[in-house]
């Protein structure tokens, strides 16, 4: 383990946000996501989706969009319980909260993602789409 960094960034996750640059995108999802649908996969089994979130932020500061929810189908306006939360590591870290993204629409952005982090998240549409990359110098 590495002093100062997270214990939730595996060897694997660590290397992907260390390669990821502008523009690149990371999902992390549930543990019922079909994952196969991305070029990467990285497993955290253990680990629920926001708490994956809290070790892999910040986002990317060039967007004005940083980060995707899938919506609940048939239902867009509803936000589940797991969703909240993810949204409020969002704002707790000064960041805006994710907007909603259709279903298949989700899957698409999913599939052309850098990496998509299955964690163990057994909560229905427990999955989040993060643009990782431009990150300000300190000060800035």
């Amino acid at each position: 383990m590495l002093i100062g960094l997270d214990p939730v960034l595996s060897p694997e996750l660590l290397h992907a946000l260390a390669a990821m640059g502008h523009g690149d995108r990371i999902v992390l999802v549930d543990a019922n996501y079909p994952a196969t649908r991305g070029r990467r996969l990285i497993a955290l089994p253990g680990i629920g989706v926001v708490r994956a979130l809290e070790a892999v932020l910040p986002c990317d500061t060039f967007v004005p969009v940083p980060a995707a929810i899938m919506q609940v189908v048939g239902d867009r306006e509803t936000v589940p319980a797991v969703v909240a939360e993810l949204n409020a590591v969002l704002l707790g870290r000064g960041w805006p909260v994710a907007v909603g993204t259709e279903r298949h629409a989700f899957y698409e952005a999913a599939a052309t993602a850098y990496a998509i982090v299955q964690t163990g998240e057994r909560r229905l549409y427990g999955n989040i789409l993060l643009f990782k990359g431009v990150i300000p110098p300190e000060g800035a």
